[in-house]
């Protein structure tokens, strides 16, 4: 890889392709390819799957660079062609500097070994003395919070224990560039806060990070600019708050049509006693300081008595973890009688005090005893933008006073 001519660049990515031959014949048995030499074959009949297609951007120097991408888009192949495990089919990349990339933790690490020995390993393949890596041992096992589990083979660890020493001893490696590929999805909280604040202390350093992630609260934090690929082609490139914008709208939108299929009915459940007609947000996008208003129609199925049904509502994350809700029930909210075939209109409001992100409505009917009559998982989404990012589900306004 050649180095960059200009002095300010870390990285320039010029015109870059990347392909794979994928044959139609999975066989790869010694006599196949024999077969297929004497029949002057070079290689068995298949197509070409463009990964990237005419990839082009520079990134400076301490700079801290985002790229974002639905999965299977050409994130990971170039984040490859970055760090040279795969070469580019067509084009250049030059960089100036000494690269370590966070992507494929743990590659190098010997399962019948144990963690200790691993570090050593791991910390060699990295350039380190063993000297060096006595140095810094203590605070390797410390980061990763594994001194009990240091002498048991590394095939004992669970995943997660197995990236947190891999991550571990990554960030201790002496690099001007870095490229990080969602390390930070494995580990419970506190280690994602200690994977976050390492950053935060590279940022400062003015350290050239790669970031890619699909976490766009992240990427509004960190990144200084940031790409967006999409079928093997940047379609969008620039200011980190407009690129992150339009990854949210495409997630969204894909999102929707797969819990909306035209096909088949959203997740939902209940003796269809009293069903839930339509909900919806009244805007798909919410900005700073907006409330966010839900409408939706119930209809009954047959007569009920008045204190005999419960509307209610929840919200849920992009991971599927419900954030907050309520229900007429917990309001103390009189509800009128509903006669079969008739339908009653309810109306939410709240503030908005989520984070930065995509968000979906479950929407229920229930009676007082809990028995479900409808509860429609993501009957609706709308998404979140917001400048400021916190590690909380929630982010209220807040008056803070020095007295």
């Amino acid at each position: 890889m050649n180095k960059t001519a200009d002095d300010t660049t870390a990285i320039k990515v010029d015109h870059v392709y990347k392909d794979f031959y994928l044959p139609h014949d999975k066989s790869n048995s010694i006599k196949s390819a024999a077969l297929n030499i004497l029949k002057k074959k070079s290689r068995q009949p298949g197509e070409t799957q463009h990964a990237l297609s005419n990839i082009n951007f520079d990134i400076k120097k301490g700079e801290f660079f985002g790229i974002v991408g639905r999965n299977g888009s050409g994130k990971s192949t170039l984040l490859k062609i970055l760090a040279e495990i795969y070469a580019p089919s067509k084009g250049s990349v030059q960089r100036d500097g000494r690269l370590v990339p966070f992507i494929e933790l743990g590659v190098g690490f010997n399962p019948e070994l144990t963690g200790r020995e691993n570090v050593y390993l791991n910390g060699a393949l990295l350039g380190f003395t063993t000297k060096q890596v006595d140095s810094m041992y203590d605070e390797i096992v410390k980061f990763a919070e594994l001194e009990k589990f240091m002498d048991q083979k590394l095939k004992n660890y669970s995943s997660g224990m197995q990236v947190r020493l891999a991550f571990s001893v990554a960030t201790r490696a002496e690099a001007d560039i870095l490229l990080v590929d969602e390390v930070l999805a494995v580990g419970d909280a506190a280690f994602q806060r200690k994977c976050y604040n390492h950053f935060r202390k590279l940022k400062k350093d003015k350290k050239t990070v790669v970031f890619v992630s699909h976490d766009m609260g992240a990427i509004r934090e960190y990144c200084d600019r940031a790409i967006m690929i999409e079928k093997s082609k940047v379609v969008a490139e620039g200011d980190v708050n407009t690129v992150a914008d339009k990854y949210t709208k495409m997630f969204m939108k894909e999102q929707s049509k797969e819990i909306n299929p035209k096909e088949e009915q959203p997740d939902r459940w209940g003796n269809g006693i009293v069903k839930v007609k339509t909900v919806s947000a009244q805007k798909t996008e919410y900005k700073e300081d907006q409330y966010i208003d839900i409408e939706g129609e119930i209809v009954a199925n047959q007569d009920l008595a008045s204190d005999e049904y419960v509307i209610g509502f929840s919200i849920r994350n992009a991971t599927g973890g419900q954030i907050m809700g309520s229900n007429s029930k917990i309001l103390k909210v009189d509800l009128p009688p509903l006669k079969k075939g008739q339908t009653v209109k309810f109306a939410w409001r709240f503030p908005n005090v989520f984070n930065d992100g995509t968000y979906g409505i479950d929407a229920t009917v229930i009676h007082p005893d809990t028995t479900i009559y409808d509860w429609w998982e993501d009957a609706a989404q709308f998404v979140v933008f917001k400048e400021a990012r916190t590690p909380y589900p929630i982010t209220p306004n807040i008056d803070f006073t020095i007295k």
